[in-house]
């Protein structure tokens, strides 16, 4: 269904696209209503009468805002979880170990005091001093 909508939409953008180009110029526009040739009742020109290419430039962009509300509206209800970072759960990030205080007493330790011995890996001798007494 949004691929059929979406073809519709890029024909009927065509269509648009081709609608507007092929329209003739209103007449000297913004610039000659101040102080051009333009009558003063116009601020963007004389109005003309609208012709077969003025109805489709108007049917065609209703119909490309209308499929484009309903595209969007299709693509609100298909997104299923969270759409933003905002909305995700996160969990509690892991706590600090706790300083202590250094020799002064109020200066906090260094962060290699609160790390636990390192283990060699498996496989590997362990020194005497290492090794476990019983």
């Amino acid at each position: 269904m949004v691929t059929f909508l979406t073809v519709l939409l890029l024909i009927d953008a065509a269509v648009l696209l081709a609608a507007v180009l092929l329209q003739s110029g209103k007449g000297g526009g913004l610039a000659a209503s101040f102080g051009g040739a333009s009558s003063g009742d116009a601020l963007f020109g004389a109005r003309q009468a609208g012709n077969l290419l003025t109805t489709v430039t108007w049917w065609t962009a209703g119909i490309f805002l209308g499929l484009a509300f309903l595209m969007q509206m299709m693509s609100a209800r298909i997104a299923a979880g969270p759409s933003s970072v905002l909305d995700q759960q996160f969990s509690a990030p892991a706590s600090a170990p706790p300083t202590t205080p250094g020799a002064s007493g109020n200066a906090p330790a260094s962060p290699l005091q609160a790390l636990p011995p390192a283990t060699p890996p498996t496989g590997t001798k362990q020194p005497d001093a290492q090794k476990k007494q019983p």
